[in-house]
């Protein structure tokens, strides 16, 4: 099928579009390969009526990869299928905040950074630095992320909530343990037929000189725009571009994003849940704990699902701990459903 003349003509409804095809594609190709695994199936079967015992023994051994390959298959199909929120299928904003433990913490919010930007690339999902601020020592006191990709949010709202790392800290001279904790928000990229309303007069906008550690990911410019809608005390900047309208648009686009996510935050009182009644980046509002001394282990607090491959976790191997609480989430849907 080819698109036609005029499809490039409007950019951004030709990238949605593309966006929804890749979304289909995401749920439809696994049905193809499991449709061509069963045709392999029946071919063995065929195969192995009347074969001899040495014959069948060989073809038990070229049905086993391609049952291997249809359980994996049905495996994906599961998770996709616990992808099916309202915007799920959006880019998502994803917002690290260093919390209580000073230097440890901002260290710990940097590390966290790049734990998802691996997690990213892992997932083939891309991803831009929209704001990044860095720490008063080392690391970072925030940073906004927007990632593009099918079901980007769907995947990355399971990480919404406080991490706690335990560690021997690096800027201790006696070698004390520490703990730190960081948090992270996430919120859907609102589509433009989604409307939110936000008043001019409500809106405190700033300018200020981009910082951060520059490369590919984010521009050192003096263009960087900061916007605060008072009346929820919400903020949101943007430094990725160097027109300071462009940053302007596109941090107006994520307030819309925040916005929403907080009207529905209202509706459900899922904050409570993510944060606490008090919402602190603190002891005891952790969704997951990084524990690496006196020994390495990832423990999801809410989905118990735990790793004893912490630099690996850390690396960005966060699949199975997502996968794990969108199960846990389900389940607790169905029984309360009840």
């Amino acid at each position: 099928m080819q698109a036609s003349a005029d499809f490039w003509n409007n950019q951004e409804a030709a990238q949605k579009n593309i966006a929804e095809v890749k979304g289909l594609k995401t749920f439809l190709d696994p049905f193809a390969v499991l449709e061509g695994k069963i045709e392999d199936l029946e071919a063995l079967v065929e195969l192995a009526e009347g074969a001899d015992e040495d014959d069948l023994k060989e073809l038990a051994g070229e049905a086993e990869p391609v049952f291997a390959e249809i359980a994996k298959v049905q495996s994906e199909l599961e998770v996709m299928s616990l992808l099916g929120g309202e915007l799920d299928a959006n880019n998502a904003y994803v917002h690290i905040n260093s919390g209580a433990g000073g230097t440890e913490s901002d260290d710990w919010a940097d590390m966290m950074l790049r734990m998802y930007t691996r997690y990213c690339e892992q997932q083939g999902f891309d991803y831009e630095i929209m704001e990044h601020r860095p720490g008063e020592e080392a690391g970072i006191k925030h940073a906004s992320l927007l990632v593009k990709g099918s079901y980007a949010y769907g995947f990355l709202r399971a990480e919404r909530g406080v991490h706690r790392l335990v560690r021997i800290s690096p800027y201790d001279s006696a070698g004390r343990r520490h703990t730190s904790f960081a948090s992270l928000d996430v919120t859907a990229e609102v589509d433009d037929d989604i409307e939110v309303e936000i008043n001019k007069e409500d809106l405190r906008v700033d300018t200020f000189r981009a910082s951060g550690a520059g490369g590919q990911h984010v521009n050192k410019t003096d263009s960087a725009i900061r916007v605060t809608h008072v009346p929820t005390g919400t903020v949101v900047a943007c430094q990725a571009e160097r027109s300071q309208h462009r940053n302007r648009d596109r941090a107006m686009k994520m307030l819309a994003a925040k916005l929403y996510e907080l009207e529905r935050d209202k509706l459900n009182k899922a904050q409570e849940q993510f944060y606490g009644s008090k919402g602190e980046i603190a002891w005891g509002n952790q969704i997951r704990s990084y524990v690496l001394q006196p020994y390495t282990m990832v423990k999801d607090l809410r989905s118990r699902h735990e790793s004893g491959n912490a630099a690996a976790v850390l690396d960005g191997a966060l699949q199975p701990f997502i996968e794990a609480y969108l199960k846990h989430d389900r389940k607790e849907a169905s029984e309360a459903g009840k």
